[in-house]
């Protein structure tokens, strides 16, 4: 059994002035840096669901799946519902995390944590990250039995509401640091300036 990696990747990034993902942090494109934390934690499949623009489609991310958000402006909802609809038909995968791909940031080990915590118990549908230092509630881990709950979402949001919902569902581990977005030239451009973490 296997733990499929979606990687977000779809939205115009219009906030930030657009080619968001290309953009560049400790020398490489913010997503990349999302596609080699997935891989590092060991989930395969990663299925990265990029733009119908394009501008992705030259980027060398490895062995990944990639899945074109064919109606982005639908927000976030809807390319978490097509990168779970990738693995659906993969029995092997056992659950799916949603890795938002502006969040460059995100460590193997949080990853990790929430595999561990995910073999530990059989009753939570999902396990979530809560980052102490800025609240961040990514990434999200999700086992099979709840996919069908991304029909519930709708707009630019990932899971969020549903775990509001549900939170008899959800089991919340608490990890240390922060896990920020990347909205704005201005987020890119502080954690440039900042140093690098542990990235292990």
């Amino acid at each position: 059994m296997s733990i499929a990696a979606i990687v977000l990747a779809a939205g115009a990034g219009s906030r930030f002035g657009g080619g968001k993902l290309l953009a560049r942090l400790d020398g490489r494109p913010i997503v990349e840096h999302v596609v080699d934390a997935a891989r590092a934690a060991g989930l395969d499949p990663i299925v990265v669901v990029v733009p119908p623009t394009g501008e992705l489609d030259d980027l060398d991310l490895g062995n990944v799946r990639r899945v074109t958000n064919e109606t982005p402006q639908e927000g976030l909802s809807s390319s978490v519902r097509l990168g779970l609809r990738e693995v659906d038909g993969d029995p092997d995968v056992m659950a799916a995390l949603i890795l938002p791909g502006d969040q460059p940031r995100v460590r193997p080990t949080t990853i990790a944590a929430l595999i561990g915590a995910l073999a530990e118990t059989t009753d939570p549908g999902f396990v979530a990250a809560r980052h102490l230092e800025d609240d961040s509630p990514n990434p999200v881990l999700a086992r099979r039995s709840v996919w069908r709950l991304a029909d519930e979402l709708a707009g630019d949001r990932g899971f969020g509401p549903v775990l509001s919902a549900h939170p008899e569902l959800v089991h919340w581990i608490d990890i240390p640091g922060a896990n920020p977005d990347v909205d704005t030239q201005g987020d890119l451009a502080r954690l440039n300036r900042q140093a690098r973490p542990d990235v292990s």
